[in-house]
């Protein structure tokens, strides 16, 4: 298992362990911060709200995207706690992991009655890479 995959795992794991004790309903940020506390706990090195410019023409552009979490410098961590994931969710994860050259990241959305159903994994292919 390479070491993408692995984190992905364990935030999995994590995420189910976080819903499992606290459910749905809470603010996303409450999620982030328990989210980030459990992967620090299992020794991955966590940034939240990490800023992630545009780059156009040569020149970066801080235009205020944020990734909620990125873990080991390598997954990114999109969260939720919506009634519904839209579209334009998915579109945005898609976004961060083109911006910042990443290849795997996870959408949770933590407002669901059973975890695995508010987790999508989305994969990015960089023929440059």
């Amino acid at each position: 298992m390479n070491t993408a995959d692995q984190i992905a795992k364990d935030v999995v794991d994590a995420a189910f362990k976080i819903h499992t004790k606290l459910g749905p309903g809470l603010l996303e940020s409450a999620y982030e911060a328990c989210l980030a506390h459990e992967l620090t706990k299992r020794g991955y090195q966590v940034e939240r709200q990490k800023p992630q410019p545009v780059v156009y023409d040569g020149l970066e552009i801080e235009v205020g995207y944020r990734l909620d979490i990125l873990v080991n410098g390598e997954v990114i961590l999109e969260l939720k706690a919506v009634e519904q994931v839209l579209p334009i969710h998915h579109a945005q994860l898609m976004t961060y992991l083109k911006l910042s050259g990443k290849t795997l990241g996870l959408l949770i959305n933590f407002n669901v009655p059973i975890i695995k159903q508010g987790i999508k994994r989305m994969a990015l292919h960089h023929p440059d890479l």
